[in-house]
Formats: structure tokens, sequence, C-alpha cells
């Protein structure tokens, strides 16, 4: 299970480069984070949560949604990238679905159909954290 796998030069070239700006990056990823957090929860929109007692540089931001086709449209419509990450519970997976059968993981099984996750990146301005709210507090007012 797995693979082994080494970088190429090219790979390596860009991580060289990015490594100046690594501990900026993880810094504006904490701020947006936390900017998105606090704006969910004003808006009172259903988002993972972050234990108290760790930090996140979050890599993804993942909100769920029980009419995640639906947000994905609007969000598409609006010219907005989303994705969905991890659409397959892991003991779903090929290299695991010999361990284990779906029925023991019930949460990971709803979990995997309502996750969506929102723009995150160093560089996401305000202003367009505030757009993606803004679509967010209208898709759950129309629904």
């Amino acid at each position: 299970i797995g693979v082994g796998g080494r970088m190429d030069t090219l790979q390596c070239a860009v991580v060289l480069a990015k490594l100046d700006r690594f501990d900026w990056e993880v810094q504006q990823r904490e701020v947006i984070g936390a900017r998105y957090n606090q704006l969910m929860d004003d808006a009172g929109i259903s988002r993972v949560q972050q234990r108290s007692d760790r930090t996140s540089v979050f890599g993804q931001y993942t909100i769920f949604t029980d009419d995640r086709k639906n947000l994905l449209a609007v969000f598409s419509e609006a010219g907005i990238p989303t994705a969905v990450h991890y659409p397959v519970p892991l003991n779903e997976q090929p290299a695991y679905k010999q361990f284990s059968e779906s029925s023991n993981t019930p949460v990971a099984q709803e979990i995997s159909q309502k996750v969506v996750s929102l723009p995150m990146h160093p560089f996401l301005t305000k202003t367009e954290q505030e757009k993606v709210i803004n679509i967010l507090i209208r898709f759950k007012a129309a629904v």
C-alpha cells in the first residue's frame, strides 16, 4: 500500500524558491483561516471545527452542506473555484477496501457527501472572502 517517489528537478526548484516565503505563507493562511472562521460563525454556517489545543495552516478550508451539488453550481456560476476533497472515505479507497466495510464508518460516509472546500490560499483578499461568505449567506437563505 503506497508509492515511493522522489521529486524531480523542476519540483525541487519550485520548493527551493518557495522556502524563503514559507513562514509568510503559513502566517497568511492562519490569518485568512481565522477570518473565515469568524465570518462563518457570525453567519451561522457549519464548518469543520478546529481543536482549541491545535493550530492549522489551512491547507484547505472546508464546510458542510446538505445540498452540495447546488452549492457547487452557485459558486461555479459566480466564477469562484471550489473543490471536494476526500469524496470517498479512506476505507473505501481501493487499497483499503478489503479491510473494512462501508457500514463500519457511518460518520465518514455522511461527511464525504457534505464537504466542500472553499478558496484558500495565502493571497486570498478580504474582499474575495466576503464574496464567498455573501454567496453562502444567500444560498443558506434560499434553502
